[in-house]
């Protein structure tokens, strides 16, 4: 169902020090994707105010390192219980200024306090090390933060995506600065100010909203020591470049092109919903979505199971909005140009009908292109929306193939009842995250999430075990007390 917009406009300040400032540069309105409303206005610092804010943060990080992370784990416990207390209030306004329907921001932050879950295990799972390794000599790790630390994150998930790396940042001693999208800044209002009242101390979150020119001053700026980023691979890749020619620790996730592969013996009713759902939830706008299917042999009754399942959905009830009026024509035309191009639209999002009331949004229905050529702009561009383009082919090798030949690699998934041919797609495709009839192959903590190609710039993933490397350093302590009679090199 579409969420409840705000009663009253929101004002998305800058945090700075632990108070909320207005930013000196600049006031943006923000609209809802629903029917064009303002619910609310986002400030953005200016350069003076930067500089004071990543000042507090770097004092307030050597504080806050010194706690123990037991007691760390005090604060994101309370933020935990705080955020299950008000998760729909949080859910509507997420939803509200992303396009989404209420369910999917729900489903948004509860997938980001399983990060959270995550982030508490930390204090039982990375217990450091120290091992004699010969007479009277031992080797130990500690692991320590980084210090201040700063996280780009994307409209589409305004509350997920930061909870990916709030949690496990912060519980690892680190300041946390977060650039939140300017289409989608109110949220994050909302989340510091749950952390602010589990009692994270002053300085150890700042919330900076703005565009271009605050991200550069940020990643510029000698205080912050690394960059996490999730958007566009073209503005990763101009993250992850000017972050490391700094020296900075980066590692930014990008765009995706997905390839599903269904092959004859698989299960109808669960392709079916799977790659409908996956092509059609947060209408396309995820990293995660089907954007190619890749239809093996002889599956035209499963194709009308897909189709069935996606026409069935109402704009409003089961999907929600494009994010901008931009971003709808886009589609529109990456539509029209499929056509042109030679694909059969075998169902049309072109023609869906706007909720009551809210035709002045931006709204697009689920669509499915048959015979789309490999290589076309329907096969290869990131559309970023509810579209699924079908390509046929003979056998499992010429799909393997053709996916293989995707700039980007961030999931692959097949459908089928054979264990060998889905035994053959994990070890082949091309990509970080695979999925056996699953159509959105997300992993669960403490699984990493992460792809490959140009879906990902920098080493490592953004959360579960593999994050820890990522937001600290693992400092190595040899030591020794007494000489040994018995000595050899090895002491």
């Amino acid at each position: 169902m579409i969420a409840t917009l705000p009663k009253s406009q929101i004002q998305a300040n800058c945090l700075i020090a632990g108070e909320w400032i207005q930013g000196e540069e600049s006031q943006t309105p923000v609209h809802s994707p629903y029917n064009g409303a303002k619910i609310g206005v986002a400030s953005e610092p200016s350069a003076a105010q930067i500089e004071t804010a990543l000042k507090a943060a770097s004092l307030a990080q050597k504080e806050w390192a010194k706690l123990p992370i037991k007691e760390r784990s005090k604060v994101l416990f309370q933020f935990r219980n705080i955020l299950l207390r008000d998760i729909d209030e949080i859910s509507h306004l997420k939803a509200a200024e992303s396009g989404k329907t209420f369910e999917e921001g729900k489903a948004g932050l509860l997938k980001g306090i399983e990060v959270l879950e995550f982030a508490l295990s930390i204090q039982n799972l990375d217990l450091n090390g120290k091992l004699e390794v010969s007479r009277g000599v031992s080797c130990e790790y500690r692991r320590e933060p980084l210090g201040v630390v700063l996280n780009i994150t994307p409209f589409n998930f305004p509350a997920m995506v930061p909870m990916w790396t709030i949690p496990i940042a912060i519980a690892l001693g680190n300041a946390y600065v977060w650039k939140p999208s300017d289409k989608t800044p109110l949220t994050s209002f909302r989340i510091a100010n749950a952390l602010i009242e589990a009692g994270l101390p002053a300085g150890v979150l700042t919330v900076l909203p703005g565009g271009a020119k605050t991200v550069e001053l940020l990643i510029d700026h000698p205080i912050i020591q690394a960059i996490g980023f999730v958007g566009s691979t073209k503005v990763a890749r101009i993250v992850y470049e000017r972050g490391t020619r700094l020296g900075k620790r980066v590692l930014a996730l990008g765009g995706a092109k997905n390839h599903i592969i269904l092959l004859p013996d698989a299960n109808p009713e669960l392709s079916g919903i799977g790659i409908s759902d996956s092509f059609t939830g947060c209408a396309g706008q995820r990293c995660m979505a089907a954007s190619v299917l890749l239809a093996v042999g002889a599956v035209d009754a499963h194709l009308e199971k897909i189709k069935a399942r996606a026409a069935s959905l109402t704009l409003g009830n089961d999907m929600g909005a494009i994010i901008s009026k931009a971003q709808e024509d886009f589609l529109r035309s990456a539509i029209d140009q499929a056509e042109k191009e030679g694909a059969k639209v075998l169902l049309d999002g072109r023609k869906a009908t706007a909720p009551a009331g809210m035709n002045s949004g931006n709204w697009i229905g689920p669509t499915i292109l048959d015979h789309v050529k490999p290589g076309s702009h329907a096969h290869v561009t990131e559309l970023f929306g509810p579209i699924l383009s079908i390509i046929r082919v003979k056998d499992l090798s010429e799909a393997l193939a053709i996916q293989a030949t995707s700039a980007y690699g961030n999931a692959c998934s097949v459908f089928t009842s054979s264990g060998a041919m889905a035994d053959r797609v994990t070890r082949e495709a091309k990509a970080g995250m695979v999925g056996v009839n699953v159509g959105v192959p997300v992993p669960r903590e403490p699984f990493s999430f992460g792809g490959v190609r140009a879906s990902k710039f920098g080493h490592g993933d953004i959360t579960g075990a593999h994050s820890l490397d990522f937001w600290s350093d693992v400092k190595k302590i040899t030591t020794k007390w007494e000489m040994q009679s018995d000595s050899t090199w090895m002491s």
